[in-house]
């Protein structure tokens, strides 16, 4: 697999990777920031010290931040599904 970038990020595993709610249709939302903690087909579970925030993908915007420090905004649409067909998009 090709190694993590902005360009690919919405290919790759999200889990570990930083994260920050920056828009949302719920504005109670906005502005959560961790750890992404886990990933289901319409949830990032987003960890920051022992509190666990789950937002919903549909109708968020969420900032990466990648491990060499580049930061890049994803719309939730285009991380909808199951992570591991998201996944198995990218590699073919």
């Amino acid at each position: 697999m090709t190694p993590l970038s902005p360009q690919n990020v919405v290919r790759h595993e999200l889990i570990g990777l930083e994260a920050e709610v920056v828009r949302s249709s719920h504005l109670g939302y906005v502005g959560i920031r961790g750890v992404v903690a886990d990933e289901t087909r319409g949830m990032l579970t987003l960890r920051y010290g022992r509190e666990r925030k789950s937002v919903p993908k549909s109708g968020s915007a969420f900032r990466f931040t990648l491990p060499d420090g580049s930061r890049v905004e994803v719309e939730g649409r285009v991380i909808l599904g199951r992570p591991e067909a998201r996944l198995r998009r990218g590699r073919k």
